[in-house]
C-alpha cells in the first residue's frame, strides 16, 4: 500500500471492505486466469497477493489456469510449429503431451509455488487428477482437443475443505486414457456449476464487453444472458471473445449467480471488483 496513506486511511479502507468481505465470507469463488493476462510477472505477483488475501478473510479460492503463450514458446523451442483452425490450437498426440507438462507441471507449480511464498496454501491439480474432468474429442481435424462431458468436483471440494486454493490446469482425460487439451473458459464455467461457487471471475486483457472494443468509455458493466447472446449476434462480442462470453453464459446456466469479466492487466482487479462499490470490469448475471 501506498506510503503516504496515513493510518486513519488504512483502517477506514478496512472498514469499507468489511461489507463486501462478509459477503463472501466463507463463499467459493472460481477465478480463471490465464493466457495473456499471465505474461506480465508483477502482475502475476500482485494476482497471487489479491487471492492469498481473499483465503486470509475467509473466502473460499479455487484458480483455474491456462498457459497458451507458454505452450505456444515450448512448442517454439522444440521446433514444432503452432497451427490453429477457428481459434483453437490443432492438437496431435505429441502436442497433447507437451501441453500436459507445460500446463500440468510449469504453469500449475509455478502458481502454486507463488501463492506458497505469499502466505497461501495451495494445491496443484490437473483435470486429469481424481478424473476431474472427463473430455471426448471435438473434432478428428483438431486432433485431442476436448469438450467436457462430465465433472467430478470431490478433488476440488476435498481440497477445499482441508484448506487449500484448489490450482487446477486445464486438461483433461477420456474413460481409455487419452490426453485432451480443454479450453480454460469452459473449464472454470462447467467447474464453477458443479461446486456450487457464488461468483466466477474471469481474467483476461481487455477491460470486459464493451460498445466499441477501441473505447474504454464504452464498457458496459452489467449485462444479462440474453442481452450477452444479441451482442454476438450483432457482432459487439467477435473474435477471442466469443468464447469467453460463451463460457460466461455457460457458468450463468450451470447455476454461478455471476460471472465477472475483469482486465488482469490492472493492478489488484480482483479486490477493486471484489471489496469494494467501484467494480473493475463486466458482470455477467442471469436473464431478469
Amino acid at each position: 500500500m501506498d506510503g503516504n496513506i496515513s493510518k486513519s486511511q488504512r483502517a477506514q479502507v478496512l472498514v469499507q471492505a468489511l461489507p463486501y468481505i462478509q459477503k463472501y465470507w466463507n463463499k467459493t469463488v472460481v477465478i480463471k486466469y490465464g493466457g495473456n493476462a499471465m505474461i506480465n510477472e508483477e502482475l502475476k505477483r500482485q494476482v497471487m497477493e489479491d487471492i492469498v488475501l481473499l483465503q486470509l478473510v475467509g473466502v473460499k479460492v479455487v484458480l483455474i489456469h491456462g498457459g497458451g503463450p507458454e505452450i505456444t514458446e515450448t512448442l517454439r523451442r522444440m521446433g514444432k510449429e503452432t497451427q490453429f483452425v477457428d481459434g483453437l490450437r490443432v492438437t496431435d498426440r505429441e502436442t497433447a503431451e507437451i501441453v500436459q507438462m507445460v500446463l500440468a507441471g510449469k504453469v500449475n507449480k509455478s502458481l502454486v509455488n507463488l501463492l506458497e511464498l505469499r502466505g497461501g496454501k495451495a494445491m496443484g491439480v490437473s483435470g486429469i487428477d481424481g478424473r476431474l474432468i472427463c473430455a471426448k474429442m471435438r473434432d478428428e481435424k483438431l486432433g485431442f482437443v476436448g469438450d467436457i462431458e462430465s465433472i467430478n468436483p470431490a478433488a476440488i471440494t476435498d481440497l477445499i475443505e482441508k484448506g487449500y486454493i484448489p490450482v487446477v490446469s486445464s486438461v483433461a482425460c477420456d474413460e481409455s486414457g487419452s490426453v485432451f487439451n480443454i479450453n480454460a473458459d469452459s473449464a472454470a464455467a462447467q467447474i464453477s456449476g458443479a461446486i456450487g461457487a457464488e461468483c466466477l471471475i474471469s481474467m483476461t486483457d481487455i477491460a470486459g464487453i464493451m460498445e466499441d472494443r477501441d473505447d474504454p468509455s464504452t464498457l458496459i458493466p452489467v449485462v444479462d444472458i440474453e442481452d450477452a447472446g444479441e451482442l454476438m449476434a450483432r457482432g459487439i462480442i467477435s473474435g477471442g471473445m466469443l468464447p469467453k462470453i460463451q463460457s460466461c453464459i455457460d457458468a450463468v446456466r450451470c447455476g454461478v449467480k455471476k460471472v465477472f469479466i475483469l482486465d488482469g492487466r490492472v493492478p489488484h482487479s480482483i479486490l477493486v471488483e471484489m471489496l469494494t462499490d467501484e467494480g473493475a470490469g463486466t458482470m455477467v448475471v442471469e436473464a431478469k
